[in-house]
């Protein structure tokens, strides 16, 4: 990380800070999910020795001052509006090779719960055992894991530019986890793509290789020759069922509001026939996300809202 030396510049002759630009991102609570709160965790993890720092990047997150954000591609781009001018952040995670994103994904077609999670715009609780397993973490892990630079006078790792982009970068995990991936070099798209081609290469190899399995000509032709069992119910009692060798237990259901709304039209995309200049999510988020709103305020019975 490249840093001027401290006597470069009179820190006694510091001007007023300039208000946040309009279009800051302005960070209001870090770290809901776990993927969002491990980012923040490799952060502080790693550079606890510059904890001030830390501080000041969160009230710079909070108070909007880093703008211009891109992800993307192993790299991190961003401006954080200071005490003298627009700062240049640049922050640089290596970029997953093609054998680890290979075998994390085959891993993770061999499970349908991994498909159903990231399709609703959740990260698996045990996804980054999967990219370990495949040879690398999805998060930073040491500090030689992340190459940070800003062109401010400060000199420590991270300065309060770079910690405020963290910060952001955190929230915007939060929201979206596809974001991560888009970090280590995988769109939501190739990531989506590859996992359903996995699970369905996967199915169509478990059909063929499955034992006794018949061809449907083989089995219509044969048919004819085959008896079919058939089984006749008697009229069941309550008393015929076997009664449960102890009390059952009480089930309880969360109806937290989802941290991404409308993720599964978004992965769903637009059908053939579409014709909108909108997207299907764009022309429906609203709707759907008041309907789930009012469907969870129902099951927990709070006062109904009325549909936007």
């Amino acid at each position: 990380m490249s840093r001027r030396k401290p006597w470069d510049w009179d820190w006694h002759d510091t001007p007023p800070k300039r208000p946040p630009p309009k279009r800051g991102i302005r960070v209001k609570k870090v770290g809901v999910t776990w993927w969002g709160k491990r980012w923040i965790d490799a952060l502080e993890h790693m550079s606890s020795g510059y904890s001030g720092r830390l501080g000041r990047g969160k009230t710079y997150a909070r108070a909007g001052r880093a703008h211009d954000l891109t992800v993307g591609g192993g790299k991190v781009t961003a401006k954080v509006t200071g005490s003298r001018e627009p700062y240049d952040v640049r922050i640089e995670v290596a970029e997953l090779s093609d054998a680890i994103w290979s075998k994390a994904i085959g891993a993770m077609a061999a499970k349908a719960q991994f498909a159903v999670e990231l399709l609703a715009g959740r990260m698996p609780d045990e996804i980054d055992d999967l990219f370990k397993q495949a040879g690398k973490s999805l998060f930073p892990v040491k500090a030689s894991d992340l190459h940070t630079d800003c062109n401010c006078p400060d000199w420590a790792n991270p300065c309060k530019h770079v910690a405020a982009v963290h910060f952001v970068l955190g929230e915007a995990f939060d929201r979206d986890p596809f974001l991560l991936f888009e970090l280590r070099g995988r769109s939501r798209e190739q990531v989506l793509e590859t996992l359903r081609a996995a699970r369905a290469g996967g199915a169509e190899k478990s059909k063929t290789s499955r034992p006794g399995r018949r061809s449907r000509t083989a089995a219509t032709e044969s048919s004819a020759e085959v008896e079919i069992a058939t089984v006749s119910l008697g009229r069941l009692r309550v008393a015929d069922y076997d009664p449960p060798p102890g009390p059952l237990p009480s089930l309880r259901f969360d109806f937290d509001a989802p941290p991404v709304s409308g993720a599964l039209l978004r992965q769903l995309g637009a059908p053939s026939g579409w014709r909108e200049p909108l997207t299907p999510a764009d022309r429906l988020g609203s709707t759907v996300r008041a309907a789930a709103e009012t469907a969870r305020r129902l099951a927990l019975g709070l006062p109904g809202r009325d549909l936007e």
